[in-house]
């Protein structure tokens, strides 16, 4: 008595013809196009991602060039009988002619020679010859400039199809020689039909939101689906729920998991942790329910700008109306915010020792955040004078200021940023002919800066401490920083770029202030008349540690922050509930 082996359905339900592919309209057009005409090319490069069918498109095309038809007299073609003895030998794997390398395991030089070698000699049996080299880009380089050679101009009767998951990894010369077919992933609605009829044929009984897990779980890999499609009927003992599928997969409920994403966007910490706990208790994985949040982040963010995107094949009625919902009242900038910490949680929860207490910190983050108002809308409550005043002043002399903190003020000065340094001028008549240009110090300076000599500017802004200046005449008092050759590099320098001689003198005292004491004084005063504004006190305030990192004129702010309240977008929104309307 023979027992026959249970053969997993992504190897029963392998294609055999390319009327079987899925999802692969575009390669199977110029194929067929190409043996019509019979412009057949003697080498062919598959690639794409895992279980799109790359390896099996190879098996198809090995037989659509050694087929001979039920009669034996059949040529090249794009539907092979499957009947003839090459088709079945093929299929089968034991055809003499019609070679399978996996390079993943032969990857040097020594296997391409031994195939090359045997690239001289016609065919034993079939019309020609097929090299199928399986993850081709993990060949050594030098086993790729062995093959250079022979699949440039290989004989008449071989042909060579690679198949790959990392194109990139494949030198250029190799693709260049060679026909290239990207096989795309498989659409959700390609997919779903395709797992339908095979468990019908199967006779199982599979719910409709199980084969949109499924589906969403294989990531467009049909073979993925199908093994996944396997599991599913053993776990459900012939029949697979959307439950037991979740289950299988260590996912949560997806309506579940809208409520999570509701209750963290509304700030609701402890009713986010809650059902973050209950979905734990269900056996639902912790990094499977934050993917999962990350997903239904990604998807309501793309639903929002593109509202087509909602017609998903792979979400139900019930999950299509919630997001729709979502994304008409949540503000792109909640959703970007929240991706950007899912990305980061993920990592977290990734590693460390307790999965479900760095998911419970992470739900934590994210609800605190979602509390936290917007930069304008800041402004706006500041302007109402909602946010109170610091107790006992805010002003520089009333004691210590805050902490630095992880939080940043930017202070609002309401006058224009004070000039530069004055330099003092030597008396006489106005400067004429070439230094004419050069009348002030600043001018100096300036020509400094515009010839990118760095260095020199440093060390004049913070060793110079001016005396007296005349075009063509420079006296100062050098600072404690400036270097013993200043002067001379100085004069050297200037002669060079104006082409007349300068005279630069050192003296003992008498020097003004350097340009960056200048500099620093007036950026010290700017930010004391910053302190006591009112509004930078009422932040100041209201956020404890932050600091004062830069103070800008106000008409530099003025602009983009009309621009930001006057947005549309933010108009129906309370940034302290996301979900609220004004």
């Amino acid at each position: 008595m023979t027992e026959t082996a249970y053969r997993v359905l992504a190897r029963k339900y392998r294609p055999a013809t390319f009327a079987d592919l899925i999802g692969q309209e575009a390669m199977v057009r110029t194929l067929r196009n190409a043996f019509a005409s019979d412009r057949i090319a003697h080498a062919f490069v598959l690639t794409g991602v895992r279980g799109v069918g790359k390896t099996t498109t190879a098996r198809i095309i090995a037989k659509g060039l050694n087929c001979v038809g039920p009669d034996g007299q059949g040529g090249p073609t794009i539907e092979p009988c499957g009947v003839c003895e090459a088709c079945r030998a093929i299929a089968e794997g034991r055809h003499v002619d019609v070679l399978e390398m996996d390079a993943a395991s032969r990857t040097g030089v020594g296997d391409i020679r031994e195939l090359i070698d045997g690239v001289a000699y016609r065919a034993a049996s079939a019309r020609y010859k097929v090299y199928i080299i399986d993850e081709v880009h993990m060949l050594s380089t030098s086993a790729f400039n062995a093959l250079l050679k022979t699949l440039e101009e290989p004989p008449a009767h071989v042909k060579f199809i690679f198949a790959t998951t990392e194109i990139r990894k494949v030198p250029v010369t190799v693709l260049s020689r060679c026909q290239r077919f990207d096989l795309r992933r498989i659409e959700p609605e390609a997919m779903l039909a395709h797992l339908s009829r095979i468990a019908e044929a199967e006779g199982v009984a599979v719910a409709p939101d199980a084969m949109a897990l499924i589906a969403r779980a294989a990531e467009g890999s049909m073979r993925d689906a199908l093994s996944l499609l396997d599991q599913a009927i053993a776990h459900g003992a012939g029949e697979a729920t959307a439950e037991e599928v979740r289950a299988m997969l260590g996912l949560a409920d997806r309506g579940r998991v809208l409520d999570l994403f509701e209750a963290v966007m509304r700030g609701d910490a402890k009713g986010a942790l809650a059902e973050l706990a209950a979905q734990y208790a269900a056996g639902a994985d912790p990094l499977a329910v934050l993917r999962d949040l990350a997903e239904v982040t990604h998807w309501v963010s793309m639903v929002r700008l593109t509202p087509e995107a909602a017609d998903d094949p792979t979400v139900g009625p019930d999950e299509r109306a919630r997001g729709l919902d979502f994304a008409a009242r949540l503000p792109m900038r909640a959703l970007t915010r929240m991706w950007q910490m899912l990305l980061k949680a993920l990592e977290e929860v990734a590693a460390a020792p307790s999965a479900i207490m760095a998911a419970e910190m992470a739900i934590i983050r994210l609800t605190h955040v979602a509390e936290l108002p917007t930069p304008e809308e800041l402004v706006r409550r500041l302007g109402d004078g909602s946010v109170p005043p610091p107790p006992g002043g805010g002003g520089r002399g009333g004691g210590r200021g805050p902490a630095p903190g992880p939080a940043v003020a930017t202070a609002v000065a309401e006058e224009p940023r004070p000039a530069a340094v004055t330099s003092p001028v030597a008396q006489g008549a106005p400067e004429t002919g070439p230094l004419a240009r050069y009348a002030q110090f600043e001018d100096v300076v300036a020509l400094i800066r515009a010839r990118r000599d760095v260095s020199l500017l440093v060390e004049v802004e913070k060793g110079v401490r001016l005396v007296r200046y005349a075009p063509g005449r420079i006296e100062f008092e050098p600072a404690e920083s400036a270097p013993p050759d200043l002067a001379a590099r100085l004069a050297q320098r200037l002669q060079l770029w104006t082409g007349v001689r300068w005279g630069v003198a050192v003296v003992g005292s008498g020097g003004a202030a350097t340009i960056a004491e200048v500099r620093a004084r007036e950026k010290g005063d700017l930010e004391a008349r910053a302190r006591e504004h009112p509004m930078v006190q009422a932040v100041l305030a209201a956020f404890p540690g932050a600091e004062i990192r830069d103070v800008r004129p106000e008409d530099v702010l003025a602009a983009p922050a009309q621009a930001a309240l006057s947005d549309d977008d933010q108009d129906d929104w309370d940034p302290f509930d996301p979900f609220s309307e004004e």
